[in-house]
């Protein structure tokens, strides 16, 4: 009987043909076919179009402007996110509960709703930005503090579980043998965390490029200015240009793609050197 047990696969959800066709049906639905129809109409738009509308003034700037502000984003929130999350799991402090609720509050609330708070905290007159010399909100440092805001639980929640598996026997073995802070961290706990750490990188700088929400308030859509690529597509629909639109969201698309791709890439390849170092 034991052997007919173990002989036999036991599956929580029964049923592989049903369970793959739904998972099929439903990710061509939801994600596939809308893609698939972006694709279709982006190629209404003829080659001396793509040529022109990639090569024209205002999609460069805020093509760029868009890459910047999430890398610097995403950067900044690499460090802050690790610093947010080596705290929540590794101390015992009274409000670290509150906190860790408040680091999902980007995915709960609407990111409009926050790039309004933004606009007004940050603005001129407003209860932060009237102390700084210099303008924040409508300039890239404005549109930088909105991603930063949106993309911070990427990183936060992609290092939290990855820090409380980490054995801290292992840190303090190195303690022991004579290791420095500096150098516990850079031996032992970087490349532990790195693949997760990169992870979130990632996630936050596709999320940053793709970001519409919170940004449309603080950027103030100035043209060749705080323009970025989000906005460019609103500004093409409103203009009808639904063509130069879809073009231009492919373009988001296979940057996205290309980002993910890559950083999958180095993930395998920081995989396969830890497993043959351990």
């Amino acid at each position: 009987m034991s052997a007919i047990l173990s002989n036999k696969t036991v599956r929580i959800i029964p049923g592989f043909n049903l369970t793959l066709g739904f998972t099929l049906t439903y990710i061509s639905i939801i994600v596939l076919i809308p893609l698939f129809c972006l694709f279709l109409y982006s190629t209404q738009l003829s080659l001396p179009g793509w040529i022109k509308l990639m090569s024209s003034k205002q999609f460069l700037i805020a093509l760029s402007l868009s890459l910047t502000t999430s890398l610097a984003s995403a950067l900044l929130n690499s460090f802050i996110g690790l610093l947010f999350a080596w705290v929540l799991v590794r101390y015992r402090f009274c409000g670290r509960k509150l906190i860790d609720n408040c680091i999902d509050m980007p995915f709960a609330l609407p990111t409009a709703v926050a790039g309004i708070a933004l606009t007004a905290i940050y603005a001129k007159n407003g209860p932060i930005g009237q102390f700084f010399a210099f303008k924040i909100a409508y300039t890239p440092i404005g549109i930088t503090l909105a991603l930063l805001f949106v993309t911070l639980p990427f990183v936060v929640r992609t290092l939290q579980p990855v820090i409380a598996d980490l054995p801290r026997e292992q840190e303090e073995a190195a303690s022991i043998l004579g290791a420095t802070p500096r150098q516990t961290f850079i031996y032992v706990i970087l490349p532990a965390i790195l693949p997760a750490w990169l992870t979130g990188f990632t996630l936050a700088f596709a999320r940053g490029i793709g970001e519409y929400g919170s940004v449309v308030f603080i950027a103030g859509n100035i043209p060749y200015k705080t323009e970025i690529l989000p906005l460019l597509i609103v500004t093409k629909l409103d203009q009808y240009a639904y063509e130069a639109a879809s073009a231009i969201g492919i373009c988001m698309l296979i940057m996205a793609f290309i980002l993910l791709l890559i950083m999958n890439l180095i993930q395998r390849r920081l995989n396969r050197a830890l497993t043959k170092v351990n």
